[in-house]
């Protein structure tokens, strides 16, 4: 699983530079967040824009990545692609995290 970090004003950016987030990798995926939010302030944002599929088992890794945090961090989402969002608006994990439509969009008080 390749991800990259990146720290900016209040916030971890961690870029995931995979096309799926599925079964195949989602043990992967979970192990990479923990790894690179162990130190990350409050404000995490997981950028999803070069992921272009994502099953159940990858949606249930970003949610158990959202529960690692735990009270002290904040998992916020940005630029899903279509089909990724169509996944979060149909099991209404929209309503659950914060999604941003870009990084240029992301407010960094």
């Amino acid at each position: 699983m390749n991800l990259d970090k990146k720290l900016t004003g209040d916030a971890c950016i961690i870029t995931v530079n995979e096309s799926r987030i599925d079964a195949a990798v989602a043990i992967q995926f979970k192990d990479g967040i923990r790894e690179l939010s162990q130190d990350a302030p409050a404000r995490i944002i997981l950028d999803l824009e070069q992921v272009g599929f994502i099953d159940s088992s990858g949606l249930g890794a970003i949610v158990a990545a959202m529960k690692l945090q735990g009270d002290e961090r904040k998992l916020e989402l940005a630029a899903l692609t279509p089909a990724v969002k169509k996944v979060f608006r149909m099991t209404r994990m929209d309503t659950i995290f914060k999604i941003h439509d870009s990084l240029e969009s992301l407010k960094t008080p």
